[in-house]
C-alpha cells in the first residue's frame, strides 16, 4: 500500500513571535476561568502561573526558583489580579514600572473590582487595560488587540514546524 504525500504548512516567516504571558493570581477558580477564556477565544501562547506578588517578583526578577529561564521565560504580558497575598497588584506594578528591565511589559490588571479609584490607579501606575473577572473571550481578544504587535496570533495547530 502506498502512502499518501501532504504537504504540512510550515510557519511563514513574517509569523508574529509568540510569548509569554504571566498569570498572577491566587485563586484556582479564577485561573480556571482565565485559560478557559483564553482556549474559548482561540488564543494560544504558553501560560506561567505565579500565585502571590512575592512570587511575582522573583519570577520577573528571575531569581530563586525562577532562575531558568528556559522553564521560566521571561514574559510578554502581565495579567495581576490586585488583591494578593505578599505584596498587592498595585505593588507588584509599580514595581514593575520602576526596573528597567520589566517596565516595557504589558500589564493588563484582572481583578474582581469594578472600583473606579482602582481602575484610575491602575491607569496613572501603567496597566495598559483593566478588565472586571471574570474574563471573557471577547474582552481578551479587545485587549490583546491593543498590543503592538497586535495579537491574536494565529493558532499553532493549524502549522507544523520543519
Amino acid at each position: 500500500m502506498q502512502q499518501k504525500f501532504h504537504p504540512v504548512p510550515t510557519i511563514p516567516d513574517t509569523f508574529p513571535p509568540i510569548g509569554t504571558l504571566l498569570l498572577v493570581e491566587d485563586n484556582p477558580d479564577d485561573i480556571f476561568l482565565m485559560r478557559r477564556a483564553l482556549t474559548k477565544s482561540g488564543l494560544e501562547f504558553p501560560i506561567q502561573i505565579v500565585t502571590d506578588g512575592k512570587q511575582a517578583l522573583e519570577y520577573l526578577s528571575g531569581v530563586a526558583r525562577y532562575a531558568d529561564r528556559q522553564h521560566f521565560p521571561q514574559p510578554t504580558w502581565v495579567f495581576l489580579d490586585l488583591k494578593l497575598p505578599y505584596l498587592n497588584g498595585f505593588e507588584v506594578l509599580e514595581w514593575i514600572r520602576s526596573d528597567a528591565a520589566t517596565r516595557h511589559l504589558d500589564v493588563v490588571i484582572l481583578t474582581s473590582s469594578p472600583e473606579d479609584r482602582d481602575r484610575q490607579t491602575a491607569t496613572r501606575l501603567g496597566a495598559r487595560a483593566y478588565l472586571v473577572k471574570p474574563p471573557t473571550p471577547e474582552s481578551l481578544l479587545g485587549v490583546f488587540q491593543q498590543f503592538n504587535p497586535p495579537v491574536p496570533i494565529p493558532s499553532l495547530s493549524q502549522y507544523a514546524r520543519v
